[in-house]
């Protein structure tokens, strides 16, 4: 592949600073290279962190994001500045794991794309939010996402 295609990035390959918020980070994409081919494109993030939104305390998660891509594949540099946006972001579990799926949803066009939000504990229960843009393409190799049910995760 040629370096033109990638002349538009601006992250990867060059210094970048922690986005402020998850709305002012940029998602970059790239050409899928194997445009005819079903596959999975699995990103886990064991230490994604958010805020409460009433209290302002950290909440903490392990993000598992699994995709079938069609035209473009997220390049992996600016999904971690984005998911680490949210660091100093206030929203429920429910609304960061939602939001993440929403947005690369929208940037990508996805065949299909799921996400498994294991949040840790607060108040002495767990949330786990999960979301998957439909019914997984037939044929497709889809592995667990790994995680085990709550038991003091780690």
């Amino acid at each position: 592949m040629s370096q033109s295609r990638y002349d538009h990035l601006r992250q990867l390959g060059h210094e970048a600073s922690l986005p402020a918020s998850p709305d002012a980070a940029v998602l970059e994409k790239v050409p899928n290279p194997q445009p005819g081919s079903q596959y999975l494109v699995r990103f886990t993030c064991p230490e994604f962190t958010a805020l409460c939104p009433i209290t302002g305390q950290p909440d903490f998660a392990h993000l598992v994001i699994d995709y079938v891509p069609r035209d473009w594949l997220v390049e992996s540099k600016s999904l971690k500045l984005y998911l680490g946006a949210f660091r100093n972001h206030g929203a429920f579990h429910e609304d960061c794991t939602l939001a993440v799926a929403q947005r690369l949803i929208g940037e990508l066009a996805p065949i299909w794309l799921r996400i498994g939000g294991y949040w840790y504990p607060r108040g002495g229960m767990p949330i786990d939010v999960f979301f998957q843009s439909g019914a997984p393409p037939e044929g497709l190799w889809l592995p667990d996402q790994g995680v085990a049910p709550y038991r003091g995760r780690g």
